[in-house]
């Protein structure tokens, strides 16, 4: 193939679709740049881009902080894998403890690499701390959980597509309601639980948000029975939800102040946009207590703390305070929420908004199996703004935190509008 022929959009997706596994089923757009909020196909068209990548470009496309670190790290030193020392690894995990107020930082790639590794802290932890018998230590999830597609993860799934024909699942899960504290608490009973991991919002099974109290309940439930807490922020971390984390404090600073945690994670899952979208990265912290359970050759990977990743990440992280985007997230999440309700009032298509800071979801008057939303996805689209579906009638916005006011009534401007003239 002529590699400098310009190929269209239908013509990209159809070789994709030949040459490649068919693991995802993606919207049918083929993007080639984008900057800020906005992404362009191939042919050219400018889209508002209100995914993110799922929450990884918090920091907008392409942002120039984040792109020059890597540019500039990648000229010096890409990867020594972990066999030696590099002079950015250190730096790197001082910056990230100092940054979210724990003893240490092991440095992974991507966001389910990140919980194996916490879950596999945890077991650790589970049989050199809280003395549990060996191979007997089980991990409580939520129902409705999403933390990845690995096999321990989605052994702890309840999706079907996630599940079948991929068994035997892995031993020692135990699946719980979410935001049901009774459920939990008859759970930690069993004195073989080790954890308890938890999404502070659950974004796959449709931004759902628990109840006011539930997160801090949970955490205090397990301090008083010995087990760990561990809170997945892959997708709500890193300013999405208005604070620095999901299960920042209630204090006036949106969550960028010295560590001011309501809840307060014994392991602290991040991924996504802690890389600001340009390069894999993901993290778990905890404190020595947990952290040195691990011991060399244990656990690692290759890639994971590489000069590059640990460069774009503090960049990312330094985009995030110096910008002020857990502010900014905060401020235009309510204008959203208050913009989408008035699109519920008066739409018999649309019954509901929720959400917090950037990561809102609406649900479609529809049955969960239909296709309304991923069809309202596509006049989306052809609107001009890119979201996608998370069931059959759920449709989840998260735009760049970069975003301003004006764009994002742009951009309610074209839900409105869509919504209004859709078709069923």
């Amino acid at each position: 193939m002529d590699t400098m022929t310009k190929l269209s959009s239908e013509q990209l997706i159809a070789i994709e679709e030949k040459y490649g596994a068919h693991n995802y089923h993606p919207l049918p757009v083929v993007l080639e740049r984008g900057e800020g909020v906005y992404v362009w196909d191939v042919e050219g068209k400018k889209y508002f881009d209100f995914l993110s990548a799922y929450s990884a470009v918090n920091q907008g496309h392409s942002h120039p902080k984040i792109v020059n670190a890597l540019k500039e790290q990648a000229e010096t030193l890409c990867l020594t894998s972990r066999a030696f020392h590099n002079n950015v690894l250190g730096l790197y995990e001082k910056y990230m403890s100092e940054y979210f107020g724990y003893d240490k930082m092991l440095p992974i790639n991507t966001g389910v690499e990140a919980v194996e590794t916490a879950l596999k802290l945890c077991r650790k932890w589970a049989y050199m701390k809280k003395g549990i018998p060996a191979n007997q230590a089980k991990i409580l999830f939520a129902k409705n959980n999403f933390h990845g597609r690995t096999l321990a993860v989605v052994s702890a799934s309840v999706d079907p597509d996630a599940r079948k024909d991929f068994g035997p699942y892995l031993p020692g899960i135990e699946i719980i309601d979410y935001n049901n504290l009774d459920a939990l608490a008859e759970a930690l009973k069993d004195p073989n639980v080790a954890g308890f991991i938890v999404e502070p919002i659950q974004g796959e099974a449709g931004v759902f948000v628990p109840d006011e109290g539930y997160l801090l309940g949970a955490q205090k439930l397990c301090k008083e029975n010995n087990v760990l807490f561990i809170a997945d922020e892959v997708q709500t971390g890193i300013a999405r939800t208005g604070r620095l984390l999901a299960t920042c404090g209630n204090c006036n600073c949106a969550g960028n102040c010295e560590n001011n945690y309501e809840i307060r994670a014994d392991i602290l899952i991040l991924g996504k946009a802690l890389s600001g979208g340009v390069f894999p990265v993901s993290a778990v912290l905890a404190d020595d207590e947990i952290m040195l359970c691990i011991k060399p050759g244990e656990h690692g990977s290759t890639f994971g703390g590489n000069p590059i990743a640990a460069k774009v990440a503090m960049a990312a992280l330094d985009v995030v305070k110096d910008e002020e985007l857990a502010q900014n997230a905060q401020r235009l999440g309510v204008i959203f929420r208050e913009r989408m309700q008035k699109l519920v009032d008066k739409s018999d298509l649309v019954h509901l908004v929720r959400g917090k800071g950037l990561l809102n979801a609406i649900v479609i008057n529809d049955e969960e199996t239909s296709k309304t939303a991923w069809n309202i996805c596509l006049a989306l689209r052809d609107n001009g703004l890119l979201a996608k579906p998370t069931h059959g009638n759920i449709i989840r916005f998260a735009p760049p935190l970069v975003m301003n006011e004006n764009e994002l009534h742009q951009c309610c401007d074209i839900i409105e509008k869509t919504i209004m003239e859709y078709k069923q």
